[in-house]
């Protein structure tokens, strides 16, 4: 935008104060939403319009201006619907007239006047009255071709919302799988429920967290990367079907399936373990799926997504086994199994442990390759630190992720309730902790204390919202279904 356009839409606002027009106004006046103008008429013929003779006024952002001569057609938006205003000087008052001509692109404005049909057959409002509602100060862009500036399209949403209709429909879509996830939970017995964001101990995740300070007490507290250890606390309290649609922070790196804020959802159901929770997860999927776009199938990124139930379920050491041909648990020590990773020319990499290096297996050979939704039960016990060992092998635990389109979606486990054992597990990753890793569980003594008054059998499940709306709104990118997400600062000139 140039500064001389600016400056002339500056120079209207003043003559338009001068003139002793406001243009802010406080109110608006008796308008009728342009969706339902459009479900009246659209159907109606241009000698039916003239018969009904019917006035309505709209409401809504200019979103073009096409003037000829004595002729001048406004196209308007209100919450996503278009509709042509028209204004013909010959019908109209002339003070009217010249108002309109000089409304600008951008500028928010009330029309008022009869609906009826060009020779073109568009169906219009024929101005009578308008009113300008707010000033456009800057002029919006041209030509918006979102892939040609995707940092501008994330910097000013407000602009992408605007004219680009594919935001706007990925918004649409993100609010419909919340309220559809709310549904199914509710319909379920599940009560919704809040628990801290600024917490004086973080866990629930291995992750790093941000910190900040609180003056009034001089204690530092961090962002919860995870509300689980609170929610397990209210079902020790009693309430034993929860959950809660939480805003997580984790202090790590940014990529196409990953932002430092994002949005879960976790719940926690009394006398359930992993199985059930898996026929939950697929239930609701499936169930949202339906809800938002109308089918079980989606397509993603060229591929047909069913989430229809049951899902197929896969040893997390199978999968591994069948992808590379490596059995971990055979290789039970971190040293067996880097020489057999060796043996077989993979990338070793730096995880500093046997159950490390066997997720970062999976992660590379197998999660990429996981485009139906499959869930992938039974991970290594150093992984998984707040989940009940497997009866079968204690090496192992009762947890399951959930994976659609080569992501996590989901994450659940049978949740452990032993004192004991939890606090064994939670003071060997302080020990972690202590040798250098960022992202290990602290020991939360209340949590331990909670465990000790009673957790009833329990299974949990945190599902990844951002990815879940990714694959309903068909978007590569968690940025694209993030309507504000987090951005390298902003540098002047650049």
């Amino acid at each position: 935008m140039s500064d001389r356009e600016q400056e002339v839409r500056r120079q209207r606002l003043a003559a338009l104060r001068e003139a002793g027009v406001d243009p802010f106004p406080p109110r608006t006046g008796p308008r009728t939403p342009v969706a339902d103008v459009r479900e009246r008429f659209d159907d109606k013929s241009a000698e039916e319009l003239e018969q009904l003779a019917e006035s309505v006024a709209v409401c809504g952002r200019i979103l073009a201006q096409r003037s000829f001569g004595k002729l001048v057609f406004v196209t308007l938006v209100e919450e996503g619907v278009r509709l042509q205003v028209s204004a013909r000087k010959q019908e109209m008052d002339p003070d009217v007239f010249r108002f309109v001509k000089k409304l600008d692109v951008g500028d928010f404005a009330r029309f008022a006047g009869p609906v009826w049909r060009t020779q073109k057959g568009e169906l219009s409002v024929d101005v009578r009255e308008v009113q300008l509602l707010a000033k456009s100060l800057r002029p919006l862009p041209e030509k918006w071709h979102g892939l040609k500036d995707v940092e501008a399209r994330y910097r000013q949403r407000y602009l992408d919302l605007i004219v680009n209709e594919e935001a706007r429909r990925i918004a649409v879509i993100r609010s419909s799988t919340l309220r559809a996830m709310r549904s199914f939970l509710d319909a379920r017995g599940f009560l919704e429920v809040e628990t801290p964001v600024l917490q004086p101990l973080y866990g629930g995740a291995a992750a790093l967290p941000f910190t900040t300070h609180h003056n009034t007490y001089d204690q530092q507290l961090y962002l919860r990367i995870s509300d689980e250890l609170y929610l397990k606390r209210l079902v020790t309290g009693g309430l034993d079907r929860v959950y809660e649609i939480a805003h997580n922070f984790r202090n790590e790196g940014i990529s196409k399936k990953h932002n430092p804020e994002f949005t879960m959802m976790e719940c926690y159901q009394a006398y359930a373990d992993y199985r059930e929770m898996m026929e939950l997860t697929e239930a609701m999927f499936c169930e949202i799926a339906r809800q938002v776009c109308g089918d079980t199938k989606v397509e993603y990124q060229g591929a047909s997504i069913d989430f229809t139930p049951p899902w197929p379920r896969i040893e997390m050491t199978r999968a591994i086994e069948e992808a590379t041909g490596i059995d971990v648990l055979e290789a039970g020590e971190l040293s067996s199994l880097r020489a057999a990773m060796r043996g077989k020319g993979l990338d070793l990499g730096s995880a500093p442990t046997w159950g490390k290096l066997v997720d970062d297996l999976f992660g590379d050979h197998v999660e990429p390759e996981m485009v139906q939704p499959t869930f992938v039960i039974d991970y290594p016990w150093e992984l998984s630190p707040l989940a009940k060992r497997s009866p079968d092998n204690p090496r192992l635990v009762e947890r399951f992720e959930a994976f659609v389109a080569g992501m996590e979606l989901g994450n659940a486990f049978s949740e452990l309730n032993d004192p004991d054992d939890q606090r064994q597990r939670l003071e060997a990753q302080a020990g972690d902790a202590a040798d250098g890793d960022e992202e290990a569980h602290p020991l939360d003594e209340d949590y331990i204390r909670a465990l000790e008054h009673g957790l009833p059998p329990t299974g949990g499940l945190g599902v990844g919202v951002d990815r879940l709306v990714m694959v309903l709104a068909d978007a590569p990118n968690i940025r694209e279904v993030i309507l504000f997400p987090h951005l390298r600062p902003e540098v002047e000139g650049s």
